[in-house]
């Protein structure tokens, strides 16, 4: 179920609160008004690993109990018309075109299936790890993580440590390779959402990009490496069967294409623009999106009707995770509207400081500021929504960013993607990757074990980008 709470990162239906933002003064909002969007995310974040059965069996029930503690009085305050606005807007504009992605995406990856054996290797490892890292920016860092993370396991189940090339896999798959396209990771999908061109960021962040995961591959290449070569690293008996070299290969193959398709979708999303539009109280809805999220539904609906049974049973595919994305964004998407109102008041808001922290004396932006004030709040608040917040900190216009402003969304757009691998609950692949570990007899790091693995390794590495990219 964590693991999908990250998709729902995605969801970040953080956009929504713009519209209704727009109508609030946020420099009169109390800081009261964050309380249950701070409650919601210490919720996702804490009642998993502090009251598991609790959580599982109740976490619609919580979020539903914040979302009407932002609800309620937000409409009698503010009035039912300016609630209603916010909540269609979120809903029609943001939450539903994320949600569709993201069931495409999750689909399409749990409809393909890797065959065979492979031996886990220093070697094999690296280069299973590239290949995520590759794939990750065009099928995203939750469809990747599904497709590699199972043949990965089983490559590896005669040796004695495997913690470790799981842990690498979330750095390096699940979060750090899907930085390059708006399909990689929530995040830039929302900045997409927002008018940033869909190339934008593999012209601005290919070199940090290029940078940390070929340094992370190194280490783990080295680390892999040691341990390889210790005494009783090797079971003598391997637990899945050797296979002829011709039984290995892809079942599914048809959500190749089905990818594809999302792709060119997604795409076609950004470059048409098309003056037909139609108004859904008080929200546009482009002809161009239509098109973009009905055809995603068919992609959907064609992947689900066209990958044999036998596929999805040898994933272990089930709608499990999506459910719960969308039952924690229905509330994230609504008690983010009177933060951003806040943040979008700047230094005479409530949130003042933060705002001055990422701002320079001239009133320019910081950009190393920025990248880490971004990614320490992507680490344990979800990477979408903060990635949100900080965008509409620093402007809101996708045209200023992408061109003055360059340098800051760069440092965004890497801050969330990047320190999303600090925590498991940083981005949605992080938990659903540890979770079929540990389903599959690997002994995963406990949440803070984790955090003395990617704060040794990522943290150097973020504060070396820092001094190159981003001074």
């Amino acid at each position: 179920m964590k693991p999908t709470r990250t998709l729902a990162l995605a969801a970040i239906s953080l956009m929504p609160t713009l519209a209704a933002a727009a109508d609030i003064d946020g420099s009169q909002l109390s800081l009261l008004w964050g309380v249950p969007f701070a409650g919601i995310l210490l919720s996702i974040a804490l009642l998993p690993l502090l009251a598991p059965l609790f959580w599982h069996h109740h976490f619609g029930k919580v979020v539903a109990f914040w979302a009407l503690a932002f609800l309620l009085p937000f409409g009698v305050v503010f009035g039912p018309a300016v609630a209603g606005a916010g909540l269609v807007h979120a809903l029609v504009a943001e939450y539903i075109p994320f949600v569709i992605l993201l069931a495409a995406l999750f689909t399409v990856a749990g409809g393909i299936y890797i065959r065979g054996n492979l031996h886990g290797s220093p070697a094999l490892n690296v280069g299973i790890l590239a290949l995520g890292a590759l794939l990750a920016s065009f099928m995203g860092t939750t469809g990747a993580s599904m497709l590699l993370i199972r043949p990965l396991i089983r490559a590896n189940d005669n040796r004695r440590h495997v913690a470790h090339v799981v842990v690498f896999f979330i750095f390096i798959v699940s979060n750090a390779g899907g930085s390059l396209t708006p399909l990689g990771d929530p995040p830039l999908f929302l900045g997409f959402l927002k008018g940033v061109d869909f190339f934008w960021t593999v012209r601005h962040i290919f070199p940090e990009t290029l940078f940390l995961v070929g340094v992370l591959l190194a280490l783990f290449y080295v680390l892999d490496s040691w341990y390889f070569r210790q005494a009783g690293e090797i079971s003598r008996s391997d637990p899945t069967p050797d296979s002829p070299p011709a039984a290995l290969g892809f079942d599914g193959k048809i959500n190749f294409v089905l990818l594809l398709a999302v792709v060119a979708l997604v795409l076609m999303s950004g470059i048409w623009q098309s003056p037909v539009q139609w108004d859904v109280a008080g929200t546009p809805v482009g002809l161009p999106g239509l098109v973009r999220d009905l055809g995603l539904i068919a992609v959907t609906l064609a992947s689900l009707a066209l990958t044999p049974r036998q596929v999805h049973a040898d994933n272990q595919f089930g709608w499990a995770p999506m459910q719960e994305v969308a039952k924690l964004f229905a509330g994230i998407f609504l008690t983010i509207i009177p933060v951003i109102a806040m943040l979008k008041a700047g230094v005479n808001g409530p949130f003042g400081a933060i705002v001055a922290a990422v701002t320079r004396p001239d009133g320019a932006p910081d950009p190393a500021m920025y990248f880490w004030a971004t990614g320490l709040l992507s680490s344990f608040l979800d990477n979408a929504p903060t990635y949100l917040v900080f965008f509409n900190t620093a402007g809101g216009d996708p045209a200023t960013l992408m061109t003055t402003y360059a340098t800051t969304l760069a440092a965004i757009s890497a801050g969330s993607v990047f320190m999303g691998a600090n925590t498991y609950i940083g981005n949605a692949p992080n938990l659903m990757v540890k979770a079929i570990a540990e389903d599959r007899g690997v002994k995963m790091p406990s949440f803070f074990g984790y955090m003395l693995w990617s704060f040794g390794i990522l943290v150097p590495l973020f504060v070396v980008m820092t001094f190159i990219w981003l001074r």
